[in-house]
């Protein structure tokens, strides 16, 4: 039996080395074995809309006109926004928008970039 580790997306056993990367071939998921550990970290797993992992400091992009609340101000899709910070409670990204300054996003509306 292969010593190699499980997919962490569809838990396959049938992961095979490509590489420096494992490879799923169910779900065609690829990772590194640095970054399985660094997935077993603790705080807050959170994900974008297309199932990316997500980690403070990254760069995302808006994928939906979003009404900023209180305001007339919108939320264009394709903004760009760097250098994220994670939190948990309902709104998991914090950050500052060009433009519009500092808010809370749900990371179903965005997607890494």
């Amino acid at each position: 039996m292969s010593d190699l580790p499980a997919c962490p997306r569809c838990g396959s056993v049938y992961t095979y080395l490509d590489g420096v990367q494992y490879v799923c071939p169910e779900c065609a998921h690829e990772w590194s074995p640095q970054a399985e550990a660094t997935e077993s970290e603790p705080g807050p797993v959170v994900r974008d809309a297309h199932g990316t992992v997500l980690r403070d400091g990254d760069t995302v992009i808006v994928i939906k006109d979003l009404k900023v609340k209180g305001s007339s101000a919108v939320v264009k899709v394709g903004t760009k926004v760097k250098n994220i910070r994670l939190v948990e409670g309902d709104h998991d990204i914090d950050c500052r928008i060009p433009g519009i300054g500092a808010m809370g996003l749900k990371s179903e509306f965005v997607r890494k970039a």
